[in-house]
């Protein structure tokens, strides 16, 4: 279906190139409009009218979004989608010839975006205050009249005679949960006394008194009840000193009540989960970067509360297993979204595209204020909006360069979760084997990411482009092998990489098969029918499971990336013979573990003093049990069973008859 561009070029401040336009569908564009918002809103509301299908209008501005959709619902039109090819593109030093990146702005803004997982939040305005005395008694009468509220003053404090909320005394021992769902517990808890004539008074102290609410503001400027407080959903923190501060929050706090859409950020898949397997821990990184402690272990797997994980994606960024997956949107569309964006560009006849991926806070501003006020983006720099940059991993980097884009650039927040980014950028700059490819960028000012951006080099050229299909792991080595081709040895990768072999000592490895049964991922397998150990290489997670169980301390991990074909098959790395039963020749075990279990017991042992005892090493289960079944001193013997006793017994020993 054709689609209606509304184009403006901001009071003839910049050129727009529309000639790639057509590469992206059947797009129909309207006149160069000069300019057009609130003071054309005729010109602007004709424009919408004409289209022919306002469902598919589409503005080439996000600066009068909210008059658009404002005018649209005036006229009872459906909202059109937006796309900023301004401040993206045509406001820049290299505007002229931004054409082909306008384009692939265009295709990006015109994709359909996947439906948002969600779920409800009700809070019903049970409101907890912690604080001094005079900030915290102060917040709840402003509340009282929005809010459920209750009071916690540290123990000693005076008792209130203010009646429109409850107070209580105590010491905060724990706090749980997130919005619509916190659980505090109290020690020294006392209650108002207000019976009698005189001054209320504080009762006796309790401990262990746990409550529930919805909402938790905390003024008592001492160390937040939570890491990163600011990503956790109804739990407020202001420094009691600070006056804006503390109405900030108050204000907040008084329109935290009803039910709200929560996204689910994460899908999980827990049977592929490698946390541990048999009590031995094995991979924590998720555990380890989340910071919301959103993440808890749960046996042999992880779960995740959706009501504490605040979205950062940091955790299934670093994910070996895919176990964990962002959702929002899913890693697919994100792959496209990359795929598309360079297709659209080379479509429109451009060439050795750089990608620039920001957040759609901090990064879009500081793209507007370059465009504004400093020389914008260079025209071969496209960038890419996301709600959060904290998951933009290795496979994604890895992806982009095998999309056709020569270097990939992440502009950092002030306020970004760096704990799996850095780690990524550099097992990216190591599977990829150019540093300049792949960078993180930390500008305090717009001269400063424009200065980082129009003096950015690469050692890549262009590849033909793959396309990026399947999981993250897929992805990379499809990525990998778009770069390098076929390698002879493989890619050495940091400590930790999710990417490697295993190394197995055979002179201490005895064969006992305890590492390919508890591999979470398969990696490592056995030979029904023959005593074999055998290793697939690209399914290796490098949890490091088999390491820890393995009781000869035989295993020890390699982070690499083998781009052979043999890494796709099970390769044999450890094998010895089979030992034959002495009695009915059927091989079981292994020769070198029987001969040594002989050797230490062998005359050495009372249970294995005599020869026939020994000989029972040396047999398989079934003869060994029958050769102990008639020996003279059969262990499975004993006495004569008694005999059943029978009603007639019974009765005839009956005095009565």
């Amino acid at each position: 279906m054709s689609k209606t561009l509304i184009l403006c070029n901001c009071s003839k401040s910049m050129p727009l190139n529309t000639e790639g336009f057509d590469s992206v569908g059947t797009v129909q564009c309207s006149k160069v409009n000069t300019p057009l918002g609130a003071a054309e809103m005729q010109t602007a509301a004709q424009l919408l009218q004409s289209a022919e299908d306002p469902a598919t209008t589409c503005v080439a501005c996000t600066q009068e979004q909210s008059f658009f959709a404002e005018l649209a619902d005036e006229l009872s039109l459906p909202e059109p989608t937006f796309v900023d090819l301004r401040d993206r593109a045509a406001w820049s030093d290299e505007g002229a010839e931004a054409g082909p990146k306008s384009t692939a702005l265009l295709a990006d803004g015109l994709r359909t975006t996947p439906a948002t997982k969600t779920f409800d939040i009700t809070s019903d305005g049970l409101c907890l205050i912690v604080g001094p005395e005079e900030v915290a008694l102060a917040a709840a009468r402003q509340l009282k009249d929005f809010l459920s509220v209750t009071v916690l003053l540290a123990p000693g404090s005076d008792a209130p005679e203010d009646r429109d909320f409850d107070v209580v005394a105590g010491q905060l021992k724990k706090a749980s949960g997130a919005l619509g769902n916190f659980l505090i517990e109290i020690d020294a808890l006392q209650q108002v006394d207000s019976t009698g004539r005189g001054a209320a008074t504080f009762g006796e102290p309790r401990n262990g008194a746990k409550t529930t609410c919805d909402i938790l503001l905390d003024l008592r400027g001492e160390t937040p009840l939570f890491p990163a407080p600011e990503k956790r959903e109804g739990y407020l923190l202001a420094d009691p000193k600070s006056l804006p501060a503390t109405h900030a929050a108050i204000l907040e706090a008084s329109h935290l009540v009803g039910t709200f859409e929560k996204p689910l950020y994460l899908a999980l898949e827990t049977s592929i989960c490698a946390h541990s397997r048999a009590s031995q821990t094995g991979c924590t990184k998720c555990l380890d970067v989340c910071p919301t402690s959103a993440i808890r272990p749960d046996g042999d797997h992880i779960d995740i509360d959706p009501n504490i994980c605040a979205g950062c994606g940091s955790c299934a960024a670093l994910c070996p297993s895919g176990a964990i997956t962002y959702d929002d949107p899913p890693v697919s569309a994100l792959f496209a979204r990359i795929n598309g964006l360079s297709e659209a560009y080379r479509n429109a006849g451009g060439a050795a595209p750089r990608l620039l991926v920001h957040d759609r806070n901090f990064g879009a501003e500081l793209i507007a204020l370059a465009a504004r006020h400093d020389r914008g983006l260079p025209a071969k720099v496209i960038p890419l909006d996301l709600e959060h940059i904290s998951g933009f991993g290795h496979a994604e980097m890895l992806a982009a360069l095998s999309s056709g884009f020569i270097g990939v650039d992440v502009l950092a927040a002030p306020t970004t979760d760096r704990g799996a980014l850095d780690s990524e950028l550099l097992l990216a700059q190591a599977l990829c084997g150019d540093t300049n490819a792949l960078r993180i960028l930390d500008p305090e000012e717009p001269s400063a990411l424009c200065d980082a951006l129009y003096g950015a080099s690469s050692g890549l050229e262009p590849t033909a482009p793959i396309l990026p299909l399947g999981n993250r792991r897929q992805v990379t080595r499809l990525a990998v092998k778009a770069l390098h081709g076929d390698l002879d040895t493989p890619l050495p990768l940091p400590e930790n990489a999710p990417y490697g072999a295993v190394l197995v000592d055979k002179d201490a490895c005895t064969l006992c098969l305890s590492c390919a049964s508890l591999c979470p991922a398969g990696a490592l397998g056995d030979n029904p029918d023959k005593p074999q150990l055998r290793f697939q290489e690209d399914a290796c997670l490098q949890c490091g499971l088999c390491a820890h169980v393995c009781p000869e301390n035989a295993i020890s991990l390699v982070p690499q990336m083998n781009t052979a074909d043999t890494a796709l098959s099970q390769q044999v790395v450890h094998e010895e013979e089979p030992f034959d039963c002495i009695e009915c020749g059927t091989p079981f075990g292994v020769k070198s573990t029987i001969e040594r279990i002989v050797e230490k017991l062998e005359g050495k042992h009372a249970m294995f003093a005599t020869s026939d005892a020994a000989r029972m090493i040396r047999m398989c289960d079934d003869c060994r049990v029958n050769a102990q079944f008639h020996q003279e001193n059969n262990p499975f013997s004993g006495n004569e069973r008694p005999q059943v006793r029978t009603s007639e017994d019974y009765f005839s020993k009956r005095r009565d008859h």
